[in-house]
């Protein structure tokens, strides 16, 4: 029986991701899925719509039989530190094979490309481009421009090569594969039966989305939603509160915590307050992440403790996923957490944060009784 490994963050599970259990239980007809998913909040800082309890739910109920989660600190970064932790997980789970969703659906491509991004002359092109005050994702993309590949800039490529070369550094024997991605992930135009994530958050407060969704996914989408714009008062009230400490947060460099003190009093949303801050050298996503590592106090001390994965926390099984964890855990070095554990600490935290907008929501439904 073969191991296949999934990195996801299920915001929301959708018609695509079935798609995608589906095409690996065709191609491996006797396997066993892992799924490693970002928990409460998601890589590009938003909250995740489903609390990440009822995302297991979902995932284990759709053929998925083994669901870990990425911690905090790996998935709320840029895509090759996510990536980093989500095949350091995998590495430890002993999976055989990486399959993931892409534009081009070119493994060879994205291998050596992988193989560039790994040279010292790539690491002085990036390096060249930023000095120049260009921001890191423009960077990289020029970079490998020169050396005659270009237009890689679909999102699911770009991970996946970023998945390719943490596994090569990594060393590991996991094979990545892919499938072919049948929509634009960042799209947020509803298209046919099967559209992106992003579409679908787009257009949930419409009741749009019935269609592009496993009916088990829409019973979560009816209430309980999460997101990053209702948090916007708590971020509002910490910043104030912290307004001479800023630069102690993760990603507050550079003096941009002038530029938030100074824009904070007249923003009066979580978008309007960055755009207040965004500039050519701070992308609309590091701006997001920076205010995330606020409104939740991850600090700079917190972010020097991130080296590695060095614990594995379990959400769900199923009997297969269960059997393979009782097989295979005299073979990890790492403990594995199926409940609460002081190593978890930042994970509760994080998660009584995320909570957060559901007790307000409570006391908005209260108010209007």
């Amino acid at each position: 029986m073969k191991t296949i490994g999934i990195i996801a963050e299920y915001n929301p599970f959708h018609n695509g991701h079935l798609y995608h259990i589906n095409k690996i239980k065709e191609m491996f007809k006797d396997s066993m899925i892992i799924l490693v998913m970002s928990g409460n909040f998601t890589q590009r800082a938003d909250a995740s719509i489903i609390n990440k309890w009822d995302k297991t739910e979902i995932a284990l109920r759709n053929n998925i039989d083994l669901v870990v989660e990425l911690p905090f600190e790996f998935t709320c970064e840029s895509a090759d530190i996510f990536a980093f932790g989500a095949c350091s997980i995998l590495n430890h789970l002993k999976v055989d094979y990486l399959v993931f969703g892409s534009e081009s659906n070119d493994i060879i491509t994205i291998s050596k490309i992988a193989d560039i991004q790994l040279t010292n002359e790539y690491d002085l092109k990036v390096k060249e481009y930023i000095d120049k005050g260009i921001n890191y994702p423009t960077a990289l993309s020029k970079a490998l421009e020169s050396f005659g590949y270009k237009g890689i800039n679909s999102p699911n490529d770009i991970l996946g090569i970023s998945y390719v070369r943490e596994l090569k550094k990594l060393n590991s024997k996991i094979i990545p594969l892919t499938i072919k991605r049948t929509n634009e992930h960042n799209s947020t135009k509803l298209t046919k039966y099967i559209t992106s994530a992003s579409s679908i958050r787009e257009n949930i407060k419409k009741k749009k989305i019935k269609k592009y969704v496993p009916s088990g996914t829409y019973k979560y989408l009816k209430n309980k939603l999460y997101f990053i714009d209702d948090y916007f008062p708590l971020l509002k009230y910490k910043i104030l509160s912290d307004i001479d400490n800023l630069n102690i947060y993760h990603g507050i460099e550079e003096g941009i915590e002038n530029k938030i003190k100074k824009v904070i009093y007249d923003s009066n949303s979580y978008n309007e307050l960055i755009m207040n801050i965004k500039s050519k050298r701070y992308t609309y996503s590091k701006i997001k992440r920076m205010l995330l590592s606020i409104l939740v106090g991850y600090t700079k001390e917190d972010a020097k403790k991130r080296k590695d994965i060095n614990y594995i926390r379990i959400l769900g099984f199923n009997k297969k996923g269960q059997k393979y964890l009782n097989e295979i855990k005299k073979k990890i070095n790492i403990p594995i957490y199926t409940n609460y554990n002081k190593d978890l600490n930042l994970e509760l935290k994080v998660t009584s944060i995320y909570d957060c907008n559901l007790v307000k929501k409570e006391i908005m439904n209260l108010i209007k009784e």
